[in-house]
């Protein structure tokens, strides 16, 4: 769908999120190009002309603004954060203090900001919470309470359970039966993700923007009867490996293991989802005439928008009767951006 030059100097006057990775406008008195929800000051309608993608804006001479960074993945975990983790996931027990941050030539409020932005905590709380959500799997697999207290850094056993109680509401020794839905940030070329997955498959598999996230997390704890942790699952790596081949175009299915979380209805319809081809689109009474009830449209629709596991069981596949890009969790741009790249025909 073609946006006309005025829809989009005014996405961007207004400063519209809703257009972000749709366009980017590029500024002729300055030489510079910006997102739509650029804060600067807005130039003139006849100062400015738009493009669709960031390297046709680089290819006739514009330069990245300095204020709103339109290179940049603005939810994307920095290189410096992703060592840092890295590190953490290797070691556990490390604790990382203000002045081994500056050592490395960062500074420590910047790193607090990201965190509390990102996961609604400070960086100490977060090494605190990861320590505790790895020393949770060690005892969940039979390892000692006590050695596995003072490998995770604890100083004394009593602290240790204390804390232990605060986060999960059990104690150490009555969490081996708690089961657990584990938890990463997953970067992908179309924005940071939140991947979660049990024993089973993944069960989760959102855009880090997209809204009621929260209540997203607390139905998925609920229904499993479970508690999230951030850490390491082997169906991420498995994951994070075919989703690449997918953004390069060497992969038109997925492999990985699911575990969706829903009502039968909402399963049915997406094991529905799973049948649209690579390079397809469907409309919601297509969906629904497989399914077998061409009356269900609407619960059809609505059944698609309850699915927490984007790209892999594959939404975005279907559009309007009329061929127009309907509702996405992700964002309309998104959709376009995985139709685009699936080169599926718009009926």
């Amino acid at each position: 769908m073609e946006l006309s030059t005025d829809i989009m100097y005014q996405a961007s006057f207004s400063k519209n999120q809703d257009f972000e990775g749709v366009f980017w406008m590029g500024v002729k008195t300055t030489g510079i190009f910006c997102r739509p929800t650029c804060t600067a000051r807005k130039p003139k309608p006849e100062n400015v002309e738009f493009f669709q993608n960031t390297k046709d804006a680089i290819l006739k001479g514009y330069r990245p603004c300095k204020v709103c960074k339109p290179l940049e993945n603005p939810d994307e975990t920095p290189e410096y954060i992703q060592k840092i983790l890295k590190e953490l996931r290797e070691d556990p027990s490390l604790k990382f203090k203000d002045i081994d941050l500056e050592e490395r030539g960062l500074e420590p409020a910047t790193i607090r900001r990201w965190f509390q932005k990102n996961h609604g905590m400070t960086f100490h709380a977060f090494q605190r919470m990861f320590r505790l959500n790895t020393a949770f799997k060690k005892i969940q697999q039979g390892d000692n309470i006590m050695e596995t207290a003072y490998d995770s850094g604890f100083e004394s056993l009593s602290g240790f359970n204390e804390s232990f109680k605060t986060i999960f509401g059990v104690s150490p020794k009555n969490s081996k039966t708690q089961k657990i839905i584990d938890l990463k940030r997953i970067e992908t070329p179309i924005g940071t993700m939140y991947a979660a997955a049990v024993e089973e498959g993944i069960c989760m598999l959102e855009f880090t923007d997209r809204k009621m996230l929260e209540t997203e997390f607390k139905d998925l704890a609920k229904s499993l009867n479970a508690t999230i942790v951030q850490g390491e699952n082997p169906h991420f790596k498995m994951l994070e490996k075919e989703l690449a081949e997918y953004f390069e175009g060497n992969r038109t299915s997925f492999t990985i293991p699911l575990s969706p979380v829903g009502t039968e209805f909402q399963k049915s319809v997406w094991k529905i989802l799973l049948k649209i081809p690579y390079g397809e689109t469907w409309n919601y009474k297509k969906q629904s005439e497989v399914l077998g009830d061409v009356k269900k449209v609407r619960a059809v629709a609505n059944a698609n928008g309850m699915n927490k596991i984007s790209i892999i069981i594959p939404c975005h596949r279907v559009i309007g009767s009329n061929g127009t890009l309907t509702g996405y969790g992700g964002g309309i741009w998104r959709k376009q951006k995985l139709l685009e790249l699936e080169k599926a025909i718009l009926f």
